[in-house]
């Protein structure tokens, strides 16, 4: 059954007035003015804005996190636009829901009618559910809004996609998170018993989302009277118990905290570098990833400027799998660190790189005769290993020799920076090359 169904059902029993409804669901907006926190939608210049305005709605995924107002926007715009209003879940709708909304929509359309469809964490669809929205977004029958926490570029169809704006909802910020509040005690005719700081912390633990805050807010109403004094952060805390951090392992918090990990040490800040080590470990992230995230990064952002972070990110991994939590922990954030205080040096990542497209482009070009062992007299006899000379007996160690294919130019893969290890690497480099050069010249 539809939700506008069942609400219809509930109101036509008597039931809508009287019944307990949550602080969260009383304080719902009535109007796209009301909601808080997504100026940049709902703003005088605002995508959502201009869909009203031009009473024009077009189909649109909302992706943000909880709470931030993704299907309480839906309705409104399918209020002010004059549609009709369905939602659904994906979690627990299937082909024949889908099946009876498509004709429930075609018949309200031959009679004037348009229909809004939210559909709620829209990327549980599989593909061939997914594929069944199109026809009827083509043709009109419905106006898709679909609303996920997942990064639609990963979780959608690009058929789907196509056919919708991406919208992106912002996590809620303290200062919209402190409207909501005072909204609360206006709704329960009291202030919250919290202090300027316990009322901060407050806000922290709902991390950005609105719903919780409210959720939170209405635990401590129902648990304390009007005289109350003031909680304590600790009995707040034992009160409301502690949300934990908004963080998904196998989704995009996983990637996104590992991302900002990898680019503060990029950066060379190890203050930023720590805060987000620290989020992963908070979120129940497994230390033995993060592990092997940091020895990706000695290789990948530090190289041959500093070998020694490979040797020190692979200590660290194995101090952590030796020690365990939580004091293999701090082994990891020593590592950390000096991969954020280490000269940085990409060059070893790009040339490798670079070297593998040629090998691609090449395909199965045979190595110079002259570097090819020979076992045997037939192998002599076609000139393999003839004309090699021996590195270690040449003038500084280095002969020279041509070592690519015979078909290949030699290219400068291998750009070393002025950081670090590197800046003397590159003094020696451009001696060996100049000598192959020369070399190649008088040949």
């Amino acid at each position: 059954m539809a939700h506008s169904e069942t609400a219809s059902l509930f109101e036509a029993g008597g039931l809508a007035d009287n019944a307990p409804r949550p602080l969260a669901d009383r304080l719902r907006p009535n109007s796209l003015s009301d909601v808080v926190g997504q100026p940049h939608l709902l703003g005088d210049q605002g995508i959502l804005t201009r869909m009203i305005e031009a009473v024009r709605l077009s189909s649109v995924v909302f992706w943000g996190p909880p709470g931030t107002g993704k299907t309480t926007i839906a309705r409104l715009l399918a209020q002010h636009t004059d549609h009709h209003f369905e939602q659904l879940s994906a979690i627990q709708s299937g082909v024949q829901d889908l099946r009876k909304l498509f004709e429930a929509a075609r018949t309200r359309r031959r009679d004037g009618l348009g229909t809004v469809l939210f559909v709620d964490e829209v990327h549980r669809f599989n593909r061939s559910q997914q594929d069944s929205f199109l026809p009827v977004m083509e043709d009109g029958t419905i106006v898709l809004i679909g609303a996920t926490t997942e990064n639609p570029s990963f979780e959608l169809n690009s058929a789907l996609l196509s056919r919708s704006s991406v919208l992106t909802l912002n996590r809620l910020n303290n200062d919209v998170l402190e409207i909501l509040l005072d909204r609360a005690e206006a709704e329960e005719g009291r202030k919250l018993p919290l202090g300027h700081d316990v009322r901060d912390a407050l806000k922290v633990m709902a991390d950005g989302d609105g719903r919780a805050l409210l959720n939170l807010a209405e635990e401590i109403f129902m648990a304390t009277k009007v005289e109350s004094a003031p909680l304590t952060l600790p009995d707040m805390t034992a009160l409301v118990q502690r949300r934990a951090p908004l963080y998904d392992k196998g989704q995009d918090g996983h990637y996104n905290l590992i991302s900002a990990l990898h680019k503060s040490v990029r950066g060379s800040d190890p203050d930023a570098a720590l805060y987000w080590l620290a989020r992963m470990f908070a979120g129940g992230e497994d230390p033995l990833y993060i592990g092997r995230r940091l020895v990706r990064m000695a290789v990948e952002d530090i190289g041959m400027a500093d070998p020694l972070a490979l040797v020190q990110t692979n200590a660290a991994k194995d101090a952590y799998h030796f020690l365990g939590s939580p004091e293999g922990e701090l082994a990891l954030a020593q590592a950390t660190v000096y991969l954020a205080m280490a000269p940085k040096s990409n060059a070893s990542y790009a040339a490798f790189k670079s070297a593998g497209r040629t090998a691609r482009e090449g395909g199965s070009l045979p190595p110079p005769k002259h570097i090819l062992n020979a076992p045997t007299q037939l192998m002599k006899d076609e000139g393999y290993g003839a004309g090699y000379e021996y590195d270690h007996d040449a003038q500084e160690g280095v002969s020279g020799q041509n070592y690519f294919p015979d078909s290949v130019t030699p290219e400068d893969y291998y750009q070393p920076t002025d950081r670090g290890l590197e800046l003397e690497i590159s003094k020696r480099l451009t001696e060996w090359r100049n000598l192959r050069r020369s070399r190649e010249q008088n040949s």
